[in-house]
């Protein structure tokens, strides 16, 4: 029996690495005035677009539809709704430089009085915030563009499109790998179902995290560009921090933690400031130190 189990342990291991979607050839990465991004990926042409944007706006449509029923809809003449548009509307024409096709897109901006601290950005142009995020954190307009952009940054590059396709790939060769372990071993299928399973979970999970670290540097590029302080980022994620003192293990997480998001920012702030200054009309050594409304650590 105990062979077995090494066999079953060792052979699933081969089945994960074959379920593994090929990674593209490496490419050069794109820089935009130093901020240096992926191209944008091979896997999408597994999802193809124009299924992506309808499925977005019947989701995003179905999503204010149930929320306007609930009462939970923050009607289009509330301050809070008002500051999210305008915020937006800063944010927005900067938006073609990284997709083009974003000059077309519908966008739409809508808060629902949810607890959660939470905002996204579906493709197409599909912002939603919960007021949990706005209240909990008590964001600064700086702040919330860093947000934002964020979210926003995920729609350009596309990175949604990108995670269905890599989750497509990976379903069906993980599905392909246990059906081949199973039937070599001829034990139950959903044994080998389960645990290839949870490798091509895991493999998701990795880019997925890449996709945070490149949404942080795009999404403050496009603020700062709005005229928005891009250090604004670095007192999120310190909030953010203080507010989830117990963070997850980095390997199970869809997001890089906290201190390493805020490295990263800090270490692009010599590309960033420059292009909030110019929207400024000043220099960087003019700029005044940022200036949060809670007190961090």
């Amino acid at each position: 029996m105990n062979r077995l189990k090494r066999a079953i342990v060792l052979l699933t291991l081969c089945a994960c690495v074959g379920a593994a979607p090929a990674q593209p050839q490496a490419q050069e990465q794109v820089v935009q005035d130093g901020i240096a991004v992926r191209p944008l990926s091979r896997w999408r042409v597994l999802a193809p677009e124009t299924a992506i944007n309808q499925q977005s706006a019947q989701q995003y449509k179905g999503l204010l539809e149930q929320a306007r029923e609930k009462g939970a809809l923050v009607p289009a003449t509330h301050p809070e709704v008002q500051r999210l548009r305008r915020i937006a509307d800063r944010l927005i024409p900067f938006t073609p430089r990284w997709n083009p096709a974003a000059s077309k897109w519908k966008w739409e901006v809508n808060l629902l009085n949810s607890s959660q601290v939470n905002a996204f950005c579906m493709p197409g142009g599909r912002i939603a915030f919960f007021t949990g995020i706005l209240s909990k954190l008590k964001l600064t307009d700086d702040e919330i563009a860093a947000v934002m952009g964020h979210e926003i940054a995920h729609a350009l590059r596309e990175h949604g499109r990108e995670q269905m396709g890599k989750s497509t790939a990976t379903s069906i060769g993980a599905r392909l790998g246990g059906a081949a372990l199973s039937a070599w071993l001829g034990i139950d299928p959903r044994m080998t179902d389960q645990v290839t399973g949870y490798a091509g979970q895991l493999m998701v999970l990795k880019f997925s995290r890449d996709d945070e670290r490149e949404a942080d540097l795009v999404g403050l590029d496009l603020a700062a560009r709005a005229g928005f302080d891009p250090r604004a980022g670095v007192a999120l994620w310190r909030k953010m921090a203080a507010l989830n003192q117990q963070q997850p293990i980095a390997l199970f997480s869809t997001h890089p933690l906290g201190p390493e998001r805020i490295a990263q920012i800090e270490n692009h702030m010599n590309v960033l400031l420059p292009l909030y200054a110019r929207a400024k009309g000043t220099s960087v050594d003019r700029l005044p130190p940022y200036r949060t409304n809670v007190a961090l650590r």
